[in-house]
């Protein structure tokens, strides 16, 4: 039995209810799995764990600072440790290469690179919104060309069964045995 720390950052929580469900997952596999918010969590990695797995959300064309924080002061043991990064952003909706581009800075921001790689789509929280965001978003949305602007409610785009296959996947891979790659 594994057990799996899941650090993330979250502005709107969809990164987090990602986080979530994979640690769900892991559980259901029968092993075990602690989630940790990393804005309120702190930037260190506990030990005890077999394998990490990273979560961050892209605003503004960049992955949280406290992620890329954390990510920097434990690269040591996440390059140890069975490690992956999910990163969940908007480009993963319909424009991979954009949100390929994101974790390739991030690894450049980092000196991280991590073998196993997410790309997930979050999602569009209108009716969590403010104001000023909402209408931005909204803004956003349809000069890309979505249909998605009904600011009265939300939009999902999180594929959630490529988030069980990524997560099932990082499982096999932690579980063969250690030998030359």
């Amino acid at each position: 039995m594994a057990n799996i720390y899941i650090p993330y950052g979250t502005v709107e929580g969809q990164t987090a209810q990602i986080a979530e469900y994979m640690a769900d997952l892991i559980r259901v596999h029968g092993h075990q799995a602690e989630t940790a918010d990393l804005k309120h969590s702190g930037d260190t990695l506990p030990e005890g764990y077999d394998g990490v797995i990273v979560a961050a959300s892209v605003h503004v064309g960049k992955h949280e600072r406290h992620v890329t924080d954390f990510v920097k002061k434990n690269r040591g043991e996440l390059e140890r440790l069975p490690s992956a990064l999910v990163s969940v952003s908007m480009a993963a909706h319909g424009d991979e290469e954009h949100a390929e581009g994101y974790v390739q800075k991030f690894e450049e921001d980092t000196g991280w690179r991590p073998k196993h790689v997410g790309l997930f789509a979050g999602a569009l929280l209108y009716t969590h919104y403010g104001f000023i965001k909402k209408h931005l978003m909204k803004k956003i949305a349809k000069d890309k060309g979505s249909p998605d602007t009904d600011t009265s409610r939300d939009y999902v785009y999180t594929e959630w069964d490529g988030v069980r296959r990524f997560t099932e996947d990082y499982l096999a891979w932690l579980a063969k045995p250690a030998g030359p790659e």
